[in-house]
Parts: C-alpha cells; sequence; structure tokens
C-alpha cells in the first residue's frame, strides 16, 4: 500500500470532506488519526475505517485552539513516532463578494 506506515492527522474529520478524505488515506495504508469537535461523527467515520481494515484513533480537537492541537501534535508523535501528513477540513462560514484580503471567517 502506497501510505502503510505514514501517519495522517485528519482535522475536521467528522465532515463530509474531513470522512471521504481519512478513508481513503486509510485506504491506501495509513494511520489516521480523527479529529474534530462531535464525537458521535468521528466515530461514525472511525467504525468504518476499523470494519475496512483500516488503522485509525480519535481525538477530540479543536482545531481553532492552537494549545489544544499543539498538545495533539505531541500525543501523536509521542505514540506515532512521525506525523507525515496533516489535512484540515475545518468548516467556515462562506461569504460572498468580499475581497479575500478583507474576509475574515466565523468559526461555526
Amino acid at each position: 500500500m502506497m501510505l502503510q506506515n505514514k501517519n495522517a492527522i485528519i482535522y475536521g474529520a467528522g465532515g463530509s470532506l474531513g470522512g471521504a478524505v481519512a478513508k481513503a488515506l486509510a485506504g491506501a495504508g495509513a494511520h489516521v488519526f480523527l479529529t474534530g469537535p462531535n464525537p458521535g461523527s468521528i466515530k461514525k467515520i472511525f467504525d468504518e475505517i476499523i470494519a475496512a481494515g483500516g488503522l485509525a484513533e480519535i481525538a477530540i480537537v479543536d482545531a481553532f485552539d492552537e494549545k489544544a492541537i499543539d498538545r495533539h501534535l505531541q500525543q501523536v508523535v509521542s505514540s506515532a513516532g512521525t506525523i507525515d501528513i496533516s489535512f484540515n477540513a475545518v468548516g467556515v462560514d462562506v461569504v460572498q463578494n468580499v475581497p479575500l484580503t478583507k474576509y475574515r471567517p466565523k468559526i461555526l
């Protein structure tokens, strides 16, 4: 498998995009670390990955909290040794007709 022995953290893993990416990475052999604020949606993705024979772990992490991210990254490195892939699928409200340089996302 292409990503065997690789570790991937997916922020927002309980959403449709994050869940799809997590399942694809796990299907390619990566050990995926699923994060998000909603344990129920993350557990659903976890169960699907495990049922398909993949490796996954769950952590409730607020991706807008830098200290929480740092703690989680340290935990992953301590347990897995490396972080090879980081994917951010955290949702923010989209605002139309605002120049990107002036846009400040509202946290969901």
